[in-house]
């Protein structure tokens, strides 16, 4: 359960404070997939941020777990990072001088894996989402944009979160490509019971998530 309580976020700037958040109120439950739109600036990029332990918020509390992550120190974030959230991003970070299959490679090692099972588990997940033996081998230079979302998100797989945060996950694909990978998100929240928030400007896939949340002006109108 991902549960966020009068949450507000206030910037420092030379020409005053920017308020980005404004009290946002929102809970979804264990293996829900729930989506946020709204308009460039509304606060959505700062919300996840701030759900995925990158920064702190000025007042509220985000309980992952009956745990305010939030008050937890930097030590115990990173943990909570590593162990709990799965990033996607849409420009996909992935690191250009390694191969698919070492991506995820890195991102199991950074999870305590066994280096004698990374290989295999790194093949497993590319597997799952899609991704072919020899597509494995490649660097992201040398795979389409829809096989980089597919890396990205079996590397957000590799330490078994219980939470996936999102980034426009989509948009830097074409519509038919956006839709295979909205639809592979939302079956892993169903097989593997995983919590998926994701932000997004496309009203087609919003509207097909469990749920939608709307923010403007740092605030949660619907």
């Amino acid at each position: 359960m991902l549960e966020v309580k009068n949450l507000s976020k206030t910037f420092n700037s030379p020409g005053g404070n920017v308020t980005a958040l404004k009290d946002v109120n929102i809970s979804i439950k264990t293996g829900e997939f729930a989506s946020i739109i709204g308009n460039s600036g509304s606060g959505k990029s700062t919300l996840l941020s701030m759900l995925g332990a990158l920064d702190t918020p000025t007042s509220g509390t985000i309980m992952v777990d009956d745990k305010d992550i939030s008050k937890l120190s930097s030590k115990k974030q990173t943990v909570y990072r590593a162990k709990k959230i799965g990033f996607v991003f849409q420009q996909y970070n992935l690191i250009p001088n390694l191969s698919a299959l070492e991506n995820v490679m890195l991102a199991l090692e950074f999870g305590g894996v066994s280096a004698r099972k990374r290989k295999g588990k790194a093949e497993q997940l590319l597997n799952e989402v899609g991704i072919k033996p020899d597509e494995m081998l490649r660097k992201p230079y040398k795979l389409s944009g829809g096989q980089q979302q597919r890396v990205s998100i079996a590397r957000a797989l590799a330490n078994h979160p219980s939470i996936i945060l999102a980034d426009e996950p989509t948009g830097n694909l074409d519509s038919e490509t956006g839709k295979k990978i909205f639809d592979l998100l939302h079956s892993l929240s169903r097989s593997e019971n995983t919590t998926i928030l994701a932000v997004t400007h496309d009203m087609d896939i919003a509207g097909k998530t469990d749920r939608t949340f709307k923010l403007k002006d740092g605030k949660i109108i619907t």
